[in-house]
């Protein structure tokens, strides 16, 4: 028999190909206009790729379709080789000229993706080889994130402390290097050099050991925790690898748009990347499931591990000098000014210092903190995850699909938005889907008490359908929280300040995280016992009102549409003259 990993690839390369560069045009020009505004000489932003900086990107984005129309009819017409280059151009790359550095840059977005092909492996290895509770398993979720939370510093590190010459292929080929080495470690089985680790959960609490000695507890994980610690150790370094990968191509992107005189590169780089990081996403969404049917978790990530080697390899392709050969080489190429002699150690501590001056602002701090606020609600999603598979009985392949179709349903989000919502304020978008999660959120009641059945609906159609509702209305509501976080950003600081507002961001989620790990464990969830599941969905849906009483900390920048911002930003930054370069902050 063909496995179903085996028969479905087609239509998922097929399909995700066609939805991500499709309406990644349109991703990018979601929140265009403001890019305009509020980082106009400073570029694109460092984290997502989701704002394009050239007022010609606004017609050039909406026509895409057209484009690949006309491309391909050229290359009806024409077998020649610069018909094909053309069809490559102007319908796949978006008018961008093909390089090596191009594809190099197309492939570490692709890979950021590709990367959650070893996602659901992470999660069945903790639960069915290490016996993890939700409880664990949610906190540990939660401590996975945080290298995310330090994206300033990647940053900074890249800029100002060049690696062997090199402040971009350097850190992208070590970070590959550690990533692949992370990843290898965990398909290998720590290559038996961990004594294993004995969960409460396989063993009992008082696990022992084959000498009969007991195991050394760490506090509510129990057990012995060697094997686990380099588990834990190994993941969160695969964060951090992905995370500076990130930053680093972050600023590449940057730097491109800066030295290109080609208006389509500036919209067309980043519609491309967030096009490739999607497309990659689509397709690992399935696979991550489809594959665990047929190999357990250390074979998926031993297959996972090829992609940051690919990162490793393609870095030799980003088209970068030496510091030393490097006109100026004692500035930052991040944003250094050619006659300018200042240090990039003298530049990093410009820019944390105008950020300080910058968070200190009432109008910044506020909105900010109400990010965070809103963010770092609780979450009941790992409860839920051991539900469906130890109750309702849904395996990988299942959970696969469901990450596709919710994947899908994202992009539709950001359509949606794109087409009905920038007219609306940014405040009124965050009030009524925050009204609305709480009362959608609880429709999984329906599915916790098996009264979908009684109804009609299957478990499996009640998931995949629930996905797609809250997907898309979880886009609906984060498009508004980039805008707003872009829109706080004063001159001067502009990449760096929203670096940091997404790093406050990535940090409020782990927060909600942690606070929903110690919910399951307080109401005694486990992975057989889920009589108060329903009691943590009604609390993890209330919960995320409440940040609604702060709302009118968003009056001074939140009142507008993305489509009604001024031309001018309209946050002034009150730092004194000559403290900042305004040509600088690549990050």
């Amino acid at each position: 028999a063909i496995p179903l990993a085996l028969v479905f690839p087609a239509h998922v390369f097929g399909i995700s190909f066609a939805i991500a560069f499709g309406i990644s045009a349109a991703t990018t020009n979601t929140t265009t206009s403001l890019a305009i505004n509020s980082i106009k000489n400073e570029s694109q932003n460092q984290d997502g790729g989701l704002f394009a900086s050239a007022e010609e990107d606004l017609a050039r984005a909406s026509l895409v379709g057209k484009d690949v129309a006309s491309a391909t009819c050229s290359a009806g017409s024409s077998d020649d080789d610069s018909s094909s280059l053309a069809v490559l151009q102007e319908g796949i790359l978006l008018g961008i000229r093909p390089t090596p550095e191009i594809f190099a840059i197309m492939t570490i977005y692709f890979v950021e993706g590709a990367l959650g092909l070893a996602r659901l492996a992470q999660t069945f290895l903790l639960k069915d080889t290490l016996h993890l509770g939700p409880a664990e398993m949610s906190a540990l979720t939660g401590l996975f994130t945080l290298p995310w939370t330090v994206k300033p510093l990647y940053g900074f590190l890249s800029d100002g402390f060049p690696l062997f010459g090199y402040r971009r292929r350097s850190y992208l080929i070590v970070a590959g290097v550690v990533g692949c080495l992370s990843y290898t470690a965990l398909g290998a089985d720590f290559w038996n050099m961990l004594e294993p680790y004995a969960s409460p959960v396989a063993a009992g609490a008082a696990a022992v050991d084959a000498t009969g000695a007991p195991s050394v507890a760490m506090g509510w994980l129990g057990g012995r925790v060697n094997y686990l610690q380099g588990t834990i150790a190994a993941l969160v370094l695969s964060s951090a690898c992905i995370a500076f990968s990130d930053v680093v191509a972050d600023g590449i992107v940057v730097q491109k748009t800066r030295e290109s005189d080609d208006p389509k590169v500036a919209g067309g780089l980043q519609s491309l990347c967030w096009g490739s990081a999607a497309l990659g996403g689509l397709i690992s969404a399935y696979f991550s499931g489809s594959l665990l049917e047929v190999m357990g978790p250390r074979e998926i990530f031993q297959i996972t591990a090829v992609l940051p080697l690919l990162v490793a390899t393609i870095a030799f392709f980003v088209d970068e000098k030496p510091v030393w050969k490097q006109e100026g080489s004692s500035l930052s190429e991040a944003g250094g000014v050619e006659g300018v002699d200042a240090a990039p150690v003298d530049g990093i501590k410009e820019q944390a210092s105008a950020l300080w001056l910058a968070m200190k602002q009432p109008a910044i701090w506020r909105p900010a903190l109400f990010l965070f606020l809103w963010q770092s609600t609780p979450t009941g999603d790992g409860a839920m995850l051991y539900y469906m598979t130890n109750d309702l009985g849904f395996g990988p392949e299942f959970l696969g699909r469901a990450r596709l179709v919710s994947a899908a349903a994202t992009l539709v989000g950001v359509w949606g938005y794109q087409k009905y919502l920038r007219t609306v304020p940014i405040k009124d978008i965050l009030f009524w889907t925050t009204v609305a999660s709480a009362p959608l959120g609880m429709i999984q009641l329906l599915l916790i008490t098996h009264a979908n059945r009684a109804i009609g609906i299957p478990d499996g159609a009640f998931i995949l359908g629930d996905d797609v509702v809250l997907s898309i209305l979880g886009e609906f509501a984060f498009l508004p929280t980039l805008v707003l976080a872009a829109r706080l950003c004063p001159p001067g600081v502009e990449a760096v300040l929203f670096a940091t507002l997404m790093s406050i961001f990535n940090g409020a989620s782990t927060v909600g995280t942690e606070v929903g790990a110690a919910l399951t464990k307080y109401l005694d969830i486990t992975e057989s016992n889920f009589d108060n599941l329903a009691l943590l969905n009604v609390i993890c849906s209330l919960s995320c009102l409440y940040p609604l009483l702060f709302i009118g900390w968003l009056d001074e920048v939140g009142g507008k549409s993305e489509e009604e911002q001024g031309e001018a930003s309209e946050i002034v930054l009150d730092v004194p003259s000559g403290t900042v370069d305004t040509t600088k902050g690549e990050r």
